[in-house]
């Protein structure tokens, strides 16, 4: 089906100090046609290390702030007239939303309802092009579909949402809201539910940092229940690339489903990693890292599975993940092993508080 494309010239990404955001302004600013302004928070999880290695002179700026704040949105979009909006900001890290719902409730949902606010009062003064050529995407998580058996087709855009935890149905009613906005106010908006990301820059309390840093460190390698859950694992690189296909030539009021094609357990994730540790020069002292996997006591409402079809955004803007699992995983370990003064600077007294809240209750499996 053939879509116009459209190529903003500035763009307002918010959490682009966060892991995906993060990776997707330095793609922005790559490609040195747009300019850049990024909006964060700064919470535990946006860290503005993620983009020091900018160059000199890259047309980015940065403001510190929250999409839930009106009076500032309303400035920005007023100030820089972007031609598109990037919604990454969110709370994200489940573990996180079953100790405490609130801080979810409140980025997620009223967050994103004060941002499309914002966004419909400026599309609503656009003229001509510049209203034909706005677009608003919104950045949101598979896990909004629910769980599947081993024999379930995987997730698409036409999934009803079975959300099992505060984060996913956080996340599902900031959906319900961009959908919403567009249907009722003509907002032009382009949603997107990925799988599960990995890559450079993810907070280190997410399972593929956590397992690297831990190991490097001969600590016991934390894996809930069996290991047998089951994601579809994309690395971060093509998930930005078709964020900007999606914003390029995705239709208004549509969704599009992002995965890798990588099904893999948690277990296997885990041990992969550990054999590329164990095959690193030079050879790694803990080795064989996987010696060091302890199973842990299972989190409350842990879904099975979850798998993306893509047929639907390589069908009708051509995209497709590029790297391997095996590839992905490969740059990734040596990212951390290369990086190691962000690692430490990454792990907060704040992380370290958290590890101790989420992990030293459990009892080995």
């Amino acid at each position: 089906m053939e879509t116009m494309q459209v190529v903003p010239r500035t763009v307002l990404v918010t959490g682009g100090c966060g892991f995906i955001g993060a990776n997707l302004v330095q793609a922005l600013c790559r490609r040195g046609d747009v300019r850049v302004v990024n909006l964060d928070k700064l919470t535990y999880a946006g860290n503005p290390e993620n983009l020091a290695e900018l160059p000199p002179g890259a047309p980015y700026e940065f403001v510190r702030g929250d999409i839930g704040d009106a009076a500032l949105m309303a400035h920005l979009l007023e100030h820089h007239r972007p031609e598109a909006i990037l919604n990454l900001a969110a709370e994200s890290h489940v573990d996180r939303s079953i100790h405490g719902p609130a801080a979810f409730v409140e980025t997620n949902l009223t967050g994103t309802f004060q941002l499309l606010e914002a966004a419909r009062a400026y599309y609503g003064g656009l003229k001509g092009a510049a209203a034909q050529a706005f677009r608003f995407l919104h950045v949101s998580t598979d896990e909004v579909y629910g769980s599947l058996g081993p024999q379930d087709p995987a997730f698409t855009e036409r999934t009803a949402y079975q959300p099992n935890s505060p984060y996913s149905a956080s996340k599902a009613g900031s959906d319900h809201l961009v959908r919403a906005y567009f249907h009722t106010y003509g907002l032009p908006t382009l949603v997107t539910n990925c799988s599960n990301n990995y890559g450079p820059y993810q907070h280190p309390e997410k399972l593929v940092p956590l397992v690297i840093f831990r190991a490097l460190e001969g600590q016991p390698l934390p894996v809930y229940g069996d290991g047998k859950q089951v994601r579809d694992w994309l690395y971060v690189e093509d998930h930005c690339k078709a964020i900007l296909r999606v914003l390029e030539r995705g239709r208004p009021g549509e969704t599009y489903n992002i995965g890798g094609r990588s099904e893999r357990t948690n277990l296997q994730v885990v041990q992969a990693i550990c054999d590329i540790l164990d095959q690193t020069q030079p050879p790694r002292k803990h080795a064989p890292h996987a010696r060091l996997i302890q199973f842990v006591a299972d989190r409350p409402g842990h879904d099975r599975r979850y798998a993306v079809d893509c047929a639907k955004i390589r069908s009708e803007l051509d995209w497709r993940p590029e790297a391997t699992f095996e590839s992905g995983l490969t740059q990734t370990v040596h990212w951390y092993l290369r990086h190691g003064t962000w690692l430490e600077h990454a792990r907060s007294a704040n992380h370290q508080d958290w590890l101790r809240t989420n992990y030293q209750h459990r009892v080995a499996g």
